[in-house]
């Protein structure tokens, strides 16, 4: 919308609407640079006013968040996505030739005001990198050469659509976001819409699109599929062996089989939004056991399954509900961290996109065990499929009566409510992200009070991520023992490895916890994309350490990381092959942490800024003895000064990379191998 367009329209209606929602600035704000496609100062006193803010306020909200624009952008955004993942697989060099192509620094739109340029810290779909998104639509696997015939053919996007209609078989194709990254919906134009069944991804991300078709030897697979492809597919059916692109029964495909899917059984197998399949497979059983159950006996579940956090903290899941639930209060809190910020990360994205009931579920029985009657699921920016899946999903929960008020006619009520990020990666912070729903700039908290005690809108909150929240769904419905039996010492249950960066086989592996590093690498990833040796691992997101060949043989276990200093994290594994620049690595960790801070604390906002600084006079050889033992007693101070984990763990990919990969800290070897 032009500027002049945009500052007389009238946004009272829209006032209006969030007026007397609780945190009502940030859905607002959302709904305003929706209807304009920008922000305008004009309307910000209109705001403040309405919501009973200050104008610095409100101006200091929306410059906190990368995703809220003060000024026009162009007809089309196009984002490069930066994170490690994408590194691995050449991200740097599409950067530069993106810049170059489109004649623009990051941030800057081109002349003609038709495209913008935007970097972008992960998409998600970090399987498939390198990616990009241009407007909603996320492309995997970019090089350079296709990135100019998508900047060629971006005000082009009509595509022919010829139907296959010569058979009786029923197929199912995901429309997951990697899935269609890679052309689903261009494979699922081609076959008859009556006899397709759009499903979740089973998280093979190596076989997308996969193309399902039912046989009476069970469900076979194709992949990966292309649009071209189909009518041989479906000329094949009945006798597939000879097909290229035949997988065979898709159970029995390795990757698959030697998984142990236990919060993951039902992705990839129908359609997300079918609340009859849902049931059929197991669903909501652990919510009619919660609601049969005390309030104590289904924290008592918890508890005794062993459930820890799968965000990254790895906290006793049935502690922290325990506290909740023993601390009066007139209104409790379920909040769901769906922040999923993590480059090499992408399970929740998964889980939200194939089975959304799962969620909704789980936190209805984490607001049953803890009196909580509400709750808030805080979600990326980036997701817009699942954001769509899972408010479908929330809306017709509750219009059959899993959520809402007397939930499967019992007394138990309990309202789910969907708050939309917008780009910052410190809100996936527990108490940054209470902050961000309540309608503020994502400032980390001071602890205590523990958001236990002291959470959301001052009261007792539950905050948990998506896998964990997921995982209560089973531990109801199976008993504790049962899930309690799996994974390994303390850590209990099942991890949902995500592979990615520079790998062969890329996606999603549920596993108990205990298998080694090295399985993961070289059997499900069998190693690199590129074929050259694995160098170096990053385990647990950009605040992971960098791990070398000789660690391979660590169980994956909270406790066997901890002891090789490093840590799981959310279960993200990302590869890098002997090209690899690790002084670079180091630097944008760094470089990473100074963007992403929110800047209250000292050393997390100038420790990274002058961390930058150090690690580029050690690499230029500039008074190098002096500057390592500078970079070490910074991070020092980072770990034992920072407010939160944000700038506590950032010196762990740097000092892992000292540690294992020093060579690479001269002038000699900067710039990669």
């Amino acid at each position: 919308m032009p500027p002049n367009q945009a500052e007389t329209v009238d946004i009272s209606s829209m006032v209006d609407q969030f007026h007397d929602l609780p945190g009502g600035l940030l859905p607002l704000l959302h709904a305003v640079q929706e209807a304009l496609g920008y922000i305008p100062d004009s309307v910000v006193p209109t705001i403040a006013d309405a919501l009973n803010l200050s104008r610095a306020e409100v101006h200091g909200v929306i410059s906190f968040y990368p995703d809220f624009h003060s000024h026009p952008l162009g007809n089309h955004v196009v984002q490069i996505c930066r994170a490690e993942a994408c590194q691995a697989m050449g991200s740097r060099q599409l950067e530069i030739h993106a810049k170059k192509t489109l004649g623009v620094e990051f941030g800057e739109t081109t002349p003609d005001g038709n495209i913008t340029l935007e970097p972008v810290y992960c998409l998600g779909n970090c399987a498939c990198s390198p990616s990009i998104r241009i407007d909603d639509q996320i492309h995997a696997h970019v090089d350079t050469a296709q990135f100019d015939q998508l900047i060629e053919g971006i005000d082009n996007s009509a595509q022919a659509v010829t139907t296959a209609d010569n058979t009786s078989h029923k197929f199912y194709l995901s429309m997951d976001t990697t899935a269609v990254a890679k052309g689903a919906d261009d494979v699922a134009r081609q076959l008859p819409e009556n006899q397709l069944v759009r499903t979740g991804s089973r998280g093979l991300f190596y076989l997308e699109p996969l193309l399902e078709v039912d046989t009476d030897q069970g469900r076979i697979g194709f992949g990966p599929v292309t649009a071209s492809d189909v009518e041989s597919i479906v000329s094949s059916i009945d006798a597939p062996d000879d097909h290229p692109l035949y997988l065979g029964i898709v159970d029995e495909i390795d990757y698959l089989k030697k998984q142990q899917r236990v919060t993951f059984a039902r992705a990839g197998v129908g359609d997300p939004l079918n609340l009859e399949t849902y049931q059929r497979l197991g669903g909501f059983e652990g919510l009619r056991k919660a609601i049969a159950m005390s309030e104590q006996d289904v924290v008592d579940q918890i508890k005794e399954s062993g459930l820890r956090g799968r965000g990254g903290a790895a906290f006793a899941a049935g502690i922290k509900m325990q506290t909740v639930l023993d601390t009066p209060a007139d209104q409790k809190y379920i909040a769901c961290n769906a922040d999923e910020g993590d480059s090499g990360t992408f399970a929740d994205r998964l889980l939200m996109e194939a089975d959304p009931y799962q969620l909704i579920e789980g936190m209805t029985i984490a607001g049953r065990a803890v009196g909580a009657t509400r709750g808030y699921i805080y979600f990326r920016s980036e997701y817009p499929v699942a954001l769509k899946i899972l408010n479908v999903a929330i809306e017709r929960a509750t219009d059959e009566g899993f959520l809402g008020d007397s939930i499967l006619g019992s007394s138990t009520n309990f309202h789910i409510e969907v708050r939309l990020g917008a780009g910052a990666y410190i809100c996936g912070e527990e108490t940054a992200m209470l902050d961000s729903i309540e309608g503020r700039r994502g400032m980390v908290r001071a602890k205590p009070p523990l958001p236990a005690i002291e959470g959301l809108f001052g009261k007792p909150t539950v905050v948990n991520n998506v896998l964990t929240l997921a995982a209560m769904t089973s531990i109801l419905e199976k008993g504790a023992s049962v899930y309690e039996q799996l994974g390994s010492d303390r850590s209990r249950g099942t991890l949902a490895i995500q592979l990615s960066g520079n790998v062969k086989r890329g996606g999603l592996i549920e596993v108990p916890f205990g298998i080694s590093l090295r399985e993961v690498v070289e059997n499900y990833g069998q190693g690199t994309a590129s074929g050259r040796p694995v160098r170096a691992i990053q385990v647990g997101g950009p605040l992971g350490a960098y791990l070398p060949q000789a660690v391979l043989d660590t169980p994956l276990d909270y406790e066997s990381f901890a002891a090789i200093n490093a840590m799981i994290g959310h279960g993200g594994v990302v590869l890098f092959d002997d090209t690899v620049d690790m002084a670079a690595q180091a630097r944008f960790a760094m470089e990473f942490c100074a963007v992403e801070s929110c800047g209250k604390c000292t050393p997390c906002r100038i420790g990274s800024t002058r961390g930058v600084e150090v690690i580029d006079r050690i690499v230029e050889d500039n008074n190098r003895d002096e500057n390592l033992i500078l970079l070490h007693d910074l991070c020092d101070t980072m770990e034992d000064a920072s407010l939160c984990a944000m700038g506590g763990l950032t010196p762990s990919p740097v000092r892992s990379a000292l540690e294992h990969f020093f060579d690479d800290f001269s002038v000699e070897s900067a710039g990669g191998k």
